[in-house]
């Protein structure tokens, strides 16, 4: 900002001067070039990142040009940090299908020898992920994500985040402080059809918001897309002439028509949402969105064996329709029935594929990899993690608290959100919460012992988590103790581990018996009665030559609907150390190796 001095005649003056004045003050302000920018309790600016390893734990099919297509099981957040060493500024297109913070835990049901369970007494769902937040802690994932995101973009590059009205318009002001708002693309109206309306006050929402930003505007990747129409319509020729759209006209200056049965595609996308009773797409995988909507995404924003990001990878839609078309994908999710359930839909795309003539020119990229990362490998399903948590570290569960989740040696603990990173920003909801009055009574009587002993239980944190929550209670003293699972209790057992009995006799690997626990006691909870085990068994993965680290499926038995898995298998003659993979309905994998002969 400068200061000047002029006449009174060139300022614009708020009030009166003084009689007698001859001049007065004017503030001269630098143009400001700011962005649109949304504030909430505890932002806090995302300007860094530490790299996080990955462990390969699956290779199924060929690399194609060096190239395999990668599926990562944990955290987004690390993941990305993982992805930034090698594909910084190389991905072509995002899509994503975040949480909406639609205050629901979202469940899957249940196939038990080829039938679906139904909404019975006698049927179960299994929870795969919540979508239960508070505002600010909303906000702060996503800034975090939509932030790394952005990092990995390449500048031809287009991100296409999928929201509804809940959430939209906040999510719309992160992308434009994030990628600016000079470099909005879209913002499209997928309208679904067929979407029964309930009775409610209000018009019925039937329609999602799609925001489409770039890196850059003016380099993004775009292919203009045409429907077909209902019945052909009659159309004014017209042409650009100086940047203008004029009229097309004849040599006798007549105007121009053409009859056409196409038009193209808009900014509102009249495509039917995925029904249940879809038999060849549907995978049961809840929030699953139609292949016709991604397709258009893809299709639309990049070219063939461009990279393709999804990192809330769900059914795996968007890897299976980057697949089809030909583009190389890069996948992540933090819940195992995700990663499982895209496994094997690619396998099936896979498969497909390969019974598919191609041209010389055309590129398929089939082959895929499967990687934790920072091992995440102890929780089977987050939605459960706070109650498996509880039993394995032996808490006492208080039932009536709503700020801690139990006591433990005279200690207060508090389990941290456990499918990401535990942040400042979670502390959030537990300072709010704190008797502070009852603390002030603590305080006055012994000045010198804390008020309280907190144990917070995360699963990969920040570092300065116990100090920040120390200094946000100040003046009261408190002791802190933060426990993170993956660092100081991988030793720990968070769910009953699966059997099996496999042997070699005649020449061929029989899969004998095979005892899936957890399911198991579902079922019986249910009072659900199971007489072959195949009925539990989603799918089997075979190596035949397992050299002790990464599993490479010569046999990949996934039965289809109305199917069971084979349970015999020839053995090759040149098998040596073999491993079996054995995957059942709830994404729980039992693993063993056996030698050939033995």
């Amino acid at each position: 900002m400068t200061k000047t001095t002029t006449h009174p005649q060139e300022s614009l003056q708020l009030g009166t001067p003084d009689s007698g004045t001859t001049n007065v003050e004017k503030y001269e302000f630098e143009p400001i070039k700011g962005y649109p920018m949304l504030n909430w309790r505890g932002k806090r600016p995302f300007t860094s990142t530490q790299y996080y390893p990955a462990q390969l734990k699956e290779v199924h099919g060929e690399e194609v040009d060096g190239w395999r297509n990668k599926i990562y099981w944990g955290d987004n957040l690390q993941v990305m940090s993982h992805l930034l060493k090698e594909f910084r500024g190389k991905v072509d297109l995002i899509y994503i299908d975040p949480p909406f913070d639609s205050r629901a835990d979202y469940k899957k049901k249940i196939e038990i020898g080829g039938s679906r369970a139904t909404s019975s007494a006698s049927s179960f769902e299994e929870k795969q992920y919540g979508d239960i937040w508070t505002n600010d802690e909303y906000l702060q994932f996503m800034y975090e994500r939509l932030a790394l995101m952005r990092e990995l973009l390449a500048d031809t590059g287009t991100i296409y985040v999928h929201c509804d009205s809940k959430k939209g318009h906040h999510l719309r002001c992160l992308l434009d402080e994030l990628f600016g708002a000079e470099n909005f693309v879209n913002e499209i109206t997928w309208h679904y059809y067929n979407k029964m309306a309930p009775d409610s006050k209000c018009f019925p929402r039937a329609s999602d918001k799609i925001l489409a930003f770039s890196k850059a505007v003016s380099k993004h990747t775009f292919h203009k897309q045409v429907e077909e129409r209902d019945k052909p319509v009659k159309q004014l020729v017209r042409k650009f002439v100086d940047g203008k759209a004029i009229n097309a006209r004849d040599e006798d200056g007549n105007v121009m028509y053409r009859e056409t049965n196409e038009r193209r595609v808009d900014d509102v996308w009249r495509l039917s949402m995925l029904q249940p009773a879809d038999k060849t797409e549907n995978t049961g995988y809840p929030t699953q969105k139609p292949e016709t909507l991604v397709e258009r995404i893809i299709s639309a924003s990049s070219n063939p064996a461009d990279l393709i990001f999804d990192c809330f990878m769900g059914a795996g839609t968007t890897q299976a329709v980057a697949m089809r078309l030909g583009r190389r994908f890069v996948g992540a999710d933090i819940n195992l029935g995700a990663i499982q359930t895209t496994s094997k839909r690619l396998n099936g795309v896979a498969e497909s594929l390969r019974q598919k003539s191609i041209d010389d020119d055309e590129k398929r990229y089939t082959g895929f990899e499967v990687y934790n990362v920072n091992h995440y490998d102890i929780f089977r399903n987050p939605v459960q993690a706070k109650e498996l948590l509880i039993e394995a570290l032996e808490v006492q569960k208080l039932e009536f608290s709503t700020v801690f989740d139990g006591e433990k040696d005279g200690r207060m603990v508090k389990i941290m959100p456990v499918n990401r990173i535990a942040t400042r920003a979670d502390l959030s909801e537990l300072i709010a919460g704190f008797d502070y009055k009852a603390w002030e009574r603590k305080q006055n009587e012994n000045p010198n012992r804390p008020v309280e002993k907190i144990t917070l239980v995360c699963m990969g944190h920040e570092p300065d988590l116990e100090a920040t929550l120390k200094k946000e209670v100040t003046p009261f003293k408190i002791e802190v103790e933060v426990v993170d699972i993956l660092r100081d209790k991988s030793d720990l057992e968070f769910k009953r581990d699966s059997q099996a009995k496999v042997l070699i006799k005649d020449g061929e690997l029989l899969i004998e018996r095979f005892y899936p626990m957890n399911l198991l006691q579902k079922l019986s909870l249910q009072k659900e009665s199971v007489d072959d085990w195949k009925e539990l068994v989603e799918s089997v993965l075979i190596d035949w030559n397992y050299d002790g680290a990464v599993l490479q499926p010569a046999v990949v038995d996934i039965p289809g609907k109305n199917e069971l898995v084979k349970g015999a298998y020839k053995v090759p003659e040149d098998a040596g150390t073999i491993r079996v993979k054995i995957t059942d309905l709830l994404s729980e994998s039992w693993e063993g190796s056996i030698s050939n002969g033995n």
